[in-house]
C-alpha cells in the first residue's frame, strides 16, 4: 500500500522487498532505467514477450518530445510489439580495418627499411550504437525490422528513434 500516512496509521507494518542479486548482476537503479545494454536488451525482450507498448515506452528516451510527436511514437510502439518476435540483436559500430603485418610497404617506401611492428593494445569492447529488432509481420512469414537508435541519459541506456 502507497499513502502519504505512516504505517501504523493505516495498520500497515512497513515492508522492504529484499531479494538477492543472482551472480554478478548490477542492480537497477530505479524501473525503466536500464543501467547497462543487458538490462535494456532484458526489458526490450519483456515488453515485446508481453506484446506490451507501454513497456517499451519506459525504456525510449521521451525527452525534448513534443505531444503530438509522442503520440505518433506510442503508434508505432503499439504497431511493433504486436508483431511476433524473432530476436533482438545489440548494432556494434563497425571495426577499423585491420593493419595486416605482413602487407607489401607502399611503393614510394619500398627502398626504406621496415619498421619494427608495435604490440597493440587490447581492443575495448565496443559498446553498441543502436538496437535491432528482428520480427515477421503477422502472417509469421514476411519478415519485418526495425532499428533503434540508443541514447545514454543520467547513466540509463534508452531506446530512440
Amino acid at each position: 500500500m502507497f499513502t502519504d500516512r505512516g504505517c501504523t496509521e493505516v495498520g500497515g507494518v512497513e515492508q522492504t522487498e529484499q531479494r538477492p542479486l543472482v551472480g554478478n548482476v548490477e542492480k537497477k537503479r530505479a524501473p525503466g532505467c536500464a543501467r547497462n545494454i543487458d538490462d535494456l536488451l532484458s526489458e526490450m525482450n519483456t515488453a515485446f514477450s508481453a506484446h506490451d507498448a507501454n513497456r517499451l515506452a519506459g525504456v525510449y528516451h521521451w525527452t525534448g518530445m513534443s505531444g503530438r510527436a509522442a503520440y505518433d511514437v506510442m503508434e508505432r510502439l503499439d504497431a511493433i510489439v504486436r508483431r511476433p518476435l524473432v530476436d533482438i540483436v545489440p548494432v556494434l559500430p563497425e571495426e577499423p580495418p585491420a593493419i595486416e603485418a605482413d602487407a607489401p610497404p607502399y611503393p614510394a617506401f619500398a627502398d626504406a627499411p621496415a619498421a619494427p611492428i608495435e604490440e597493440l593494445p587490447p581492443p575495448r569492447p565496443r559498446t553498441p550504437v543502436a538496437v535491432r529488432v528482428e520480427q515477421t509481420q503477422e502472417n509469421g512469414v514476411t519478415p519485418s525490422r526495425t532499428v533503434f537508435g540508443l541514447q545514454k541519459h543520467f547513466g540509463c541506456w534508452w531506446i530512440k528513434g
